[in-house]
């Protein structure tokens, strides 16, 4: 059976691509008529986006794996729950529960602290034997997701480590896509003769700020444009940041930010050096944050669209545990840049 597309949908309903991706990803700038039209159709083709899709396949004969009330318990790991309270994951992880309850799993969070991380032990609250499955958010220490690899549980990592030396853990892996907004940023801030560019944040954090920043030095170097390395700054917290600023002669044209929350800290850090933005600097996030667009002036960022991610990940979970032999899938799903006033756009 032939696979259906975007364009097969747009194709059907007489009007563009475009039209249809901003339906699917739910992104802003269409009327709910419009949108409903496009997601009714998406249905009926069994556009395999939304094979667990539950407010669309209401009523409909839409696929669903046939999974019994009370299937089992999908376990989350985290090592950070504080920080996801801010984080795109928080909205991801509302829709995953969600769809996860409609075919008869729960889901429970299981915090890893850091004697859990030094000792490499299993949080007390979770029981492997209740456990059908496990995904993973802010899990970016190597060796414990090797543990959590070898427990013979089908596992799934939003994001993981970095992987600067070719290593790839043994799993399944979703990720958004990192690379294609910060491209397109360079290449418009270059078009307008904006050359000074560096990136703020750890770039070794996890893998997808190690995305970010290659991409940011790809599309530098592809452009023939000089990358000066005094403004690569590989610091998250502000405190560190700070001082490094500080001690900066000059600034660049912008700064591409790690994700927005590093850029809202970088924001506070400028003022009180006595910078403006965008006057003195450009800045631009990653995520689209709730935050990013009220605070001022409003942040360029990248969207990430967190009902899809939830959907993959439902989809790569679930057809892991149907089928556990599978080769491990790697998957990033689509973003839009967002340009604001941060980047004079």
């Amino acid at each position: 059976m032939k696979k259906v597309t975007i364009q097969d949908i747009a194709d059907a309903l007489g009007i563009s691509r475009n039209t249809v991706s901003k339906a699917i990803n739910n992104a802003d700038g269409l009327a709910d008529a419009t949108r409903e039209k496009i997601l009714k159709k998406a249905v009926e083709m069994e556009y395999k986006q939304f094979s667990y899709v539950t407010a669309l396949t209401e009523g409909t004969s839409a696929a669903r794996p046939e999974v019994s009330k009370g299937a089992g318990e999908i376990s989350l790991f985290t090592a950070s729950i504080f920080h996801m309270t801010n984080h795109f994951a928080a909205l991801m992880l509302d829709r995953f529960r969600q769809e996860l309850a409609q075919i008869g799993y729960s889901l429970n969070i299981h915090i890893v602290d850091h004697e859990n991380i030094v000792h490499r032990t299993l949080p007390a609250t979770f029981n492997q034997e209740r456990c059908s499955g496990i995904i993973c958010i802010e899990m970016f220490n190597w060796d414990y997701d090797e543990m959590l690899c070898r427990l013979g549980l089908p596992t799934l990592f939003v994001d993981t480590p970095i992987k600067r030396d070719g290593n790839s853990l043994p799993s399944d892996q979703l990720y958004m896509e990192n690379t294609v907004g910060i491209t397109k940023l360079v290449n418009d801030m270059l078009q307008k003769g904006k050359k000074r560019i560096g990136f703020l944040g750890d770039y070794e954090h996890c893998q997808s700020f190690y995305e970010r920043y290659t991409a940011y030095r790809c599309a530098m170097l592809m452009a023939g444009a000089e990358v000066e390395e005094k403004f690569i700054i590989c610091e998250n917290a502000a405190a560190e940041m700070e001082k490094c600023l500080s001690e900066l002669t000059e600034m660049p044209d912008l700064f591409i930010c790690g994700n927005d929350f590093v850029a809202m800290d970088a924001v506070q850090v400028l003022r009180r050096l006595g910078k403006s933005i965008p006057e003195d600097v450009m800045l631009s996030g990653f995520d689209d944050a709730p935050e990013s667009r009220i605070i001022t002036p409003p942040l360029t960022s990248v969207h990430i669209h967190t009902d899809i991610m939830a959907f993959t990940a439902v989809d790569l979970l679930l057809t892991r545990i149907k089928e556990p032999n599978l080769d491990y899938r790697i998957v990033h799903t689509e973003t839009e840049l967002i340009c604001r006033d941060s980047t004079k756009c």
